[in-house]
């Protein structure tokens, strides 16, 4: 297993390390970010979820290594706060679409082409957390040895949040770039189909401090998981992040699921409707991500990728991308992530908006997310206990005891 990737990372270089043991917070209340919007009924151990998680793979047979990998990442989001894309994930994806079929549990990866500086990678709609994984490690070890690598997989599934993989590249001392698209889910500038999926454009570098810069976000205003959040705790969802075929705003959140399904409603680009609030520039973005997962492997794109073949589901295609860049064929890495570090901790110290609290940067939240919830666990409310009581009756591990069940 890796080690736990919010530690403060050993970064290579130098012999000597080059990461500051304590970032420069100003004093106060640390700031908690989640996406849960209910208060939690019980806490579960990171720990005890990733092994439940790990353990529900192989019973669904996935081979051990993939199953921990794919609990791994899992447990990554929740451990950065990103609930939805954590262990709530876990029976509505991944457990329900191996048991329909449709994504397979043995990986097969195939390296279609291959050179000192990229790949082509097939993964055969298996385990998208394994295949990504190993394609951005390929990425890193040909970035070790030319200064810069780049993988590109078609037919995969997915693979969890794009953060996962751009950490690795930075705890490998690499400046990470990671993108995937998905299921139709955006809607283009001055249209109301849902065309183009969340498609994250997730970028980060090391730093000097004790968490990277890391950008990871959807180029979407929203995306599906979050407002699978909002469904499962019956709250409306904020008017702007989705609209119907007559251009309405939506905000019932159990019907928006079920009707981005259908193709009746899609998730405005980040940015939001129209030019106003340059909406066009998410919209760019993601088509930009679309072409790099799609384009470069000959794989699947925008409708292609419903799951859906005359009324049927059928594996969704997905592809991603990975690029890692090797900073010391460029400068010592000392030097990159103390500057770095300096741009980071100048923009905190600027000066405040009247009113507001401090000043972040990427990646800062979810570090202390970590920080302050690493001895507390996951927070579990009953919708998601449901699903975990589920998958386990079913899969016959009664062994893990959760705290509800005394």
């Amino acid at each position: 297993m890796l080690a736990p990737v919010l530690q403060p990372p050993t970064i290579r270089g130098g012999g000597h390390s080059v990461v500051r043991e304590r970032p420069d917070y100003p004093p106060g209340r640390a700031p908690v970010t989640s996406t849960s919007l209910d208060q939690p009924t019980f806490r579960v151990p990171f720990d005890t979820l990733e092994h439940f998680m790990r353990d529900v793979f192989i019973a669904l047979g996935v081979p051990p290594e993939d199953a921990a990998i794919c609990a791994e990442v899992l447990i990554t989001a929740d451990k950065r706060g990103i609930d939805s894309h954590g262990v709530g994930r876990m029976k509505p994806i991944y457990y329900d679409r191996i048991k329909d079929g449709i994504q397979f549990p043995v990986t097969h990866f195939e390296i279609l082409k291959e050179t000192e500086t990229t790949a082509l990678i097939d993964g055969h709609d298996g385990m998208g957390h394994a295949i990504a994984r190993r394609a951005n490690q390929m990425a890193i070890d040909k970035a070790h040895r030319y200064g810069m690598g780049m993988t590109a997989v078609r037919n995969s599934t997915h693979y969890g949040i794009a953060g996962y993989y751009v950490l690795e590249c930075c705890k490998a001392g690499m400046i990470g770039i990671s993108g995937t698209n998905a299921r139709p889910s955006i809607a283009p500038t001055f249209g109301v189909e849902n065309m183009l999926g969340t498609n994250p454009l997730t970028v980060g570098c090391p730093t000097d401090e004790a968490f990277p810069f890391m950008l990871d976000c959807a180029t979407s205003v929203t995306q599906r998981g979050k407002i699978e959040v909002y469904a499962r705790v019956g709250k409306d969802l904020p008017p702007g992040w989705v609209i119907d075929h007559e251009g309405r705003m939506r905000t019932d959140a159990a019907g928006v699921l079920k009707d981005l399904v259908a193709g009746t409603a899609a998730l405005t680009p980040l940015g939001g409707l129209g030019e106003e609030t340059a909406g066009y520039k998410g919209y760019g973005f993601a088509t930009f991500v679309e072409i790099l997962s799609a384009a470069l492997q000959d794989g699947r794109y925008l409708k292609q990728l419903l799951g859906f073949e005359n009324g049927k589901k059928v594996p969704f295609h997905l592809g991603h991308f990975f690029i890692a860049i090797d900073i010391e064929h460029f400068l010592p890495l000392e030097r990159f992530v103390h500057t770095a570090g300096e741009i980071c901790r100048a923009l905190r110290a600027s000066e405040k908006a009247p009113g507001a609290e401090r000043i972040y940067t990427a990646g800062e939240k979810e570090h202390l997310y970590w920080l302050a919830n690493r001895d507390l666990g996951v927070p579990v409310n009953a919708s998601l206990r449901r699903e975990i009581d589920l998958m386990r009756a079913e899969q016959g591990l009664e062994q893990y005891r959760f705290p509800w069940d005394s």
